[in-house]
């Protein structure tokens, strides 16, 4: 693709300036641990590493027997509301999670029904991209990367708010409340015109529905006969809900309190965070698990014998098979060892649907590697802590069966994300005005300052 474009070429002076620069940047492993200084947001023994405080959502992995901490069965709050009960108190058949999830999260307690209408009605209202956006921007110089556009598209965002600078909790919460409902279709949109230009398929441009949720427009607007399954769609919202908060370790939602810390807009601090999740060891984990998947579909040739599944997996660790890495994709996490909560939660919802979709053989295969995987990689690894499948490990497979491309995969993540960055921006914000009225307040008294000291 660049081959012709000498802008973007691998000149050799260019090769040797690298080399200069690589030789200059070796910083010896063994100093990380003399001054005890983390390398990115988790340690060698594999625990994530805590960088701030936040009140809107905890990630539990461990507990505390006769004074001793013990690795424990993993579960995940939302605003104090373990996830696994929120899912379980979604009625089925009468409405949608994600919208509800994401009023607990912004605003600190579930909704009445009143107050659930309401704030659905005004996401609705949101989900309306200004005049001729879709054709000037969207439609042209599509990326071939789908984040890539959706960053591209919240920056440009920017140009079309009149008070784009305006960093006052109101406005941003506006803010927030407009790219939450305008993110699905960024995201659907930047792909439809990507697969018209660059693949030649058919342009079709779906208005969203007011009356769906945002897992149906998800389905709606992506399909061209924009027919789904009730199932598909709770899955996808189910999958939505596990995505949109995880405490404010993880590497995007500290990249929003980072930036918003410096009191910059919110579309540059959402740009910001598309950025960090974008990367291949945080949103784009389960590409690597599906395309882990098609290979191992394409070497072992019985996917009911656990002997051919094992070799597989061990020649994974040994460098031997698909990108040669030497990892399990989909196996482990930063903070939870026992398990996942959000992956326990979302197999059985995956379960269901490869039974519809008749995909029995497929999930049997993930079963089974989700089984076998912990114990061949205690054998060959030096492990701290216990091994087990993290969200990313059905997720990929869960998006494959509704037919979500593969581009789209982050991006959804991203559409699920935007609802807890938006928690964390505000609350960054709150914290920011606190701290600028205990300044003021410092200076008028010359008391002791409990942001940081004595002012002089």
């Amino acid at each position: 693709m660049t081959k012709n474009n000498p802008f973007c070429e691998i000149t050799p002076e260019l090769e040797h300036l690298s080399e200069l620069s690589a030789k200059c940047s070796v910083i010896d492993p063994e100093l990380y641990s003399k001054y005890d200084v983390k390398r990115g947001l988790r340690d060698i023994n594999g625990k994530g590493v805590l960088v701030g405080l936040t009140e809107i959502s905890d990630v539990c992995s461990t507990r505390i027997v006769d004074g001793v901490s013990q690795p424990a069965d993993g579960e995940l709050y939302y605003r104090g509301y373990n996830v696994k009960d929120i899912i379980a108190g979604i009625d089925e058949k009468s409405h949608f999670g994600f919208e509800e999830c994401t009023y607990l999260l912004l605003f600190g307690s579930l909704p009445t029904k009143d107050e659930l209408k309401e704030f659905t009605n005004m996401l609705s209202k949101y989900r309306t991209l200004p005049t001729s956006f879709v054709r000037d921007i969207i439609m042209k110089a599509p990326s071939r990367d789908m984040m890539n556009t959706l960053a591209r598209s919240v920056l440009t965002l920017y140009s079309y708010d009149d008070r784009a600078d305006d960093i006052s909790l109101p406005n941003a919460l506006r803010q927030c409340l407009q790219l939450i409902s305008l993110f699905p279709l960024l995201s659907v949109y930047g792909y439809q015109a990507y697969k018209h230009y660059h693949d030649g398929a058919s342009l079709f441009i779906h208005p969203p529905k007011e009356e769906y949720s945002t897992a149906e427009n998800i389905l709606h607007i992506l399909r061209a006969d924009s027919k789904f399954s009730p199932l598909e769609a709770k899955l996808l919202d189910t999958a939505l809900i596990l995505h949109m908060e995880h405490g404010g370790g993880n590497n995007s939602t500290f990249t929003t309190h980072l930036v918003s810390s410096s009191g910059t807009d919110t579309y540059s601090a959402i740009a910001a965070s598309l950025g960090s999740l974008k990367g291949p060891k945080h949103g784009g984990a389960n590409i690597k698990v599906v395309k882990m998947f098609d290979d191992m579909k394409k070497q072992v040739k019985d996917w009911s014998n656990e002997d051919e599944i094992a070799d597989y997996l061990t020649k994974l660790l040994h460098k031997e098979a698909f990108d040669r890495a030497g990892l399990i994709y989909g196996m482990g996490h930063a903070v939870y060892s026992l398990s996942d909560p959000r992956a326990v939660i979302f197999r059985s919802f995956v379960e269901k649907l490869s039974e519809e979709k008749g995909y029995e053989k497929e999930f049997n295969l993930y079963a089974t590697v989700e089984r076998l995987a912990p114990e061949i990689i205690a054998k060959e690894r030096k492990i701290y802590k216990g091994v087990s499948p993290n969200v990313d490990f059905y997720s990929g497979f869960a998006y494959s069966m509704l037919g979500l491309p593969v581009e789209l995969y982050t991006p959804i993540f991203a559409i699920a994300r935007i609802s807890g960055w938006s928690a964390h921006r505000l609350e960054e914000g709150t914290q920011r005005q606190d701290h600028a009225s205990c300044i003021q307040e410092c200076w008028r008294t010359k008391n002791l300052c409990s942001y940081g000291g004595t002012l002089k």
